[in-house]
């Protein structure tokens, strides 16, 4: 009998033709991954239902814990548990605002003689130091087996969301952190992108509606044009340090302030931060909470209500509010024109913020989609499309740079190239040429910004083009590209126009990692994945054990009567050595061996009750009726 085979509209009948593809959210406080099942984006829960996997590693002698474990952990064990590591990303030390404010000490990820005096920050853990991106590649890992997991499959690629105001730096740290994880990245897209993704194809919005992204540790607005399938990026604004974690360093200064303790040691600050964001929650449901606060200067109960909170954050929200008048000027838009506003990100949750976004655009924001998961949701999307699964889609995605890029010329100036807010993706050019005569080579400096001294702007890369034909001074052409794919990643090259002589470069910016630092990592991340694969296996096989055991001891509280005394033995004998390695053994074999042996010592019983189960069903029956 042939079996009918059904397939969602536009796939392939064949299973196994579907090419696994997810979604996934790294946020500041807390992570997502997300596919398309049965034609709807889901986000994807772990093995106790939880979709959020909050952005937190803690890391031990020998090992480490991910997610709930580890935040868990955070108050006890502050300078190993590291939280907010997005906001590291691609940053050198002098560029993180009050370090020591951090429950977890940073140090400078320089190396000594480098051409990069100033790596990305590194943290000092008790495994030794981590930079951001193996923290990163840690969550990252953690949200591949998951949904391998799910899909009992590997995967064929992720597409990962970033803000939308990270610049060359953090989105190559997150590809790294992608690669170290072992996932195949289809598409970096911007946070705010994503959830429009999510929002045009549920609600078949279209118009011009703003993105207010307010999430743990950035801020992003965008304004899009939403028209049959087409998600036109027109301009994009926000900063890259504000969000909630600055909300609730506001609230703890608060405390301290109305309290008179001090926070003088890591566990005081992991605590009060902790305080600061349960009494932020709380005000979002509540105009008054109470709250008790330790701290090893002393204790206090303070009480503290919405107002308070409003006024202290006054400032954040600010300039929250500025970036998007700014995002409106770029389009070229009045707020009239806005259609309506989407809301992204846990803080949005915020009465605050609904409030003023909903005073500033004239219109309530639109929040029937849950802030947490719409990123994730809609990067599924796009997965799924890129991957091929959906070849009858019709979503084109248009998405923006958030930042200027250009090269230094003479007397310190930036030249820019590619305009802030162009469409990727995307190549221009420009011509330039030989300052003095007889000029033989060209050194090239790539920058990024918006600023028009190279020293106000970030390096991203310096190459040198030789072998220029000696010309006077201002005749040489030289055609300087600029290109910059999907995932807004750059390349330079430079082409002398009369001999053909040309040189190029693949950004990989300071704050990144080289090629040799990234395979130094991915042996390291292979050796732990060995310890973690040998984790996975024992726990497997503890839990086959126990559904052995179960079976087992069910089927002879039935039918113990049809044994022998001494078949009884033998199978008790089997029970009591698998019971023993289940509890004491470290070797998932041995487990497994055990489990077997048991499962063939109670064949012959199966067979018993299956026999006795027949009989008893066929009892006063004759043939015929039967």
């Amino acid at each position: 009998m042939a079996l009918l085979q059904i397939s969602e509209p536009g796939q392939a009948p064949d299973p196994h033709q579907r090419r696994i593809a997810v979604g996934i959210d790294l946020g500041t406080t807390h992570s997502l991954v997300a596919a398309v099942r049965n034609g709807v984006a889901e986000c994807l829960p772990d093995a106790q239902g939880r979709v959020i996997l909050p952005s937190v590693v803690r890391y031990l002698q020998e090992g480490r814990e991910i997610g709930h474990a580890a935040r868990e952990q955070q108050i006890h064990d502050p300078g190993n548990t590291i939280a907010s590591v997005k906001r590291l990303m691609g940053r050198a030390l002098a560029d993180i605002p009050q370090p020591d404010k951090l429950p977890y000490a940073l140090t400078d990820g320089g190396q000594a003689g480098a051409s990069n005096a100033q790596g990305m920050v590194r943290i000092r853990t008790i495994a030794g130091d981590k930079s951001p991106v193996e923290v990163s590649a840690e969550i990252l890992a953690t949200l591949r087996q998951r949904a391998e997991d799910t899909f009992d499959s590997d995967l064929h690629g992720a597409v990962i969301t970033v803000p939308a105001y990270f610049d060359d730096a953090q989105r190559q740290a997150t590809k790294d952190a992608a690669q170290l994880a072992g996932l195949n990245v289809l598409r970096l897209i911007n946070e705010p992108t994503a959830a429009a993704i999510a929002y045009g194809l549920d609600n078949a919005s279209e118009g011009i509606y703003a993105v207010y992204d307010l999430g743990g540790g950035t801020f992003d607005i965008s304004i899009l044009r939403l028209s049959q399938g087409v998600f036109e990026v027109i301009a994009t604004g926000g900063d890259s340090a504000l969000g909630g974690d600055d909300y609730d360093q506001a609230l703890a200064e608060l405390m301290l302030a109305q309290t008179g303790l001090r926070a003088d040691t890591p566990e005081d600050r992991a605590y009060l931060l902790a305080e600061a964001r349960a009494a932020k929650e709380a005000l979002s449901d509540d105009d008054i909470v109470t709250a008790e606060i330790e701290l090893s200067s002393g204790s206090a109960d303070l009480s503290l209500n919405r107002e308070q909170f409003e006024a202290c954050t006054a400032a954040l929200t600010t300039r929250t509010l500025a970036a998007v008048r700014k995002a409106l000027r770029d389009a070229k838009l009045r707020v009239e024109d806005v259609k309506g506003v989407v809301m992204v990100g846990g803080s949005t949750r915020m009465p605050v913020i609904q409030r003023v976004v909903g005073e500033l655009f004239g219109t309530a924001p639109l929040t029937n989609l849950n802030p947490d998961e719409v990123v994730a949701l809609g990067a599924a999307i796009q997965a799924n499309q890129l991957a091929g699964n959906n070849p009858a889609g019709d979503l084109l995605l248009l998405d923006v740079i958030p930042l200027s890029l250009g090269i230094e010329t003479m007397g310190g100036l930036v030249e820019r190239i590619v305009p802030r807010n162009t469409t990727i993706p995307t190549a221009m050019a420009q011509d330039f040429t030989t300052y003095q005569d007889g000029q033989t080579a060209l050194s090239l400096h790539v920058v990024q910004g918006e600023r028009d001294l190279v020293a106000d702007c970030r390096s991203l890369a310096r190459f040198t083009l030789r072998g220029i034909p000696p010309m006077a001074a201002g005749a040489a052409r030289i055609r300087v590209t600029f290109t910059v794919d999907a995932d807004g990643l750059l390349s330079v090259s430079a082409k002398e126009q009369t001999s053909g002589v040309e040189a190029s470069i693949q950004v990989k910016p300071s704050y990144g990692l080289g090629d040799d630092q990234i395979a130094r990592m991915l042996q390291e991340s292979f050796a732990t994945a060995q310890q973690d694969m040998q984790a996975r296996a024992l726990a497997e096989a503890r839990v086959e054990a126990d559904r052995m055991l179960l079976a087992t001891r069910s089927a002879l509280a039935a039918d113990a009567d049809l044994l022998s005394p001494q078949e009884r033995a033998a199978m008790d004998a089997l029970m009591q050595t698998l019971a023993s390695l289940r509890t004491s053994s470290e070797d998932a074999k041995a487990i497994d061996a055990a489990t077997e042996a048991l499962a063939k010592g109670t064949e012959a019983f199966a067979a018993l009750r299956m026999n006795r189960g027949i009989q008893k069903a066929l009892s006063g029956k004759n043939i015929e009726a039967v």
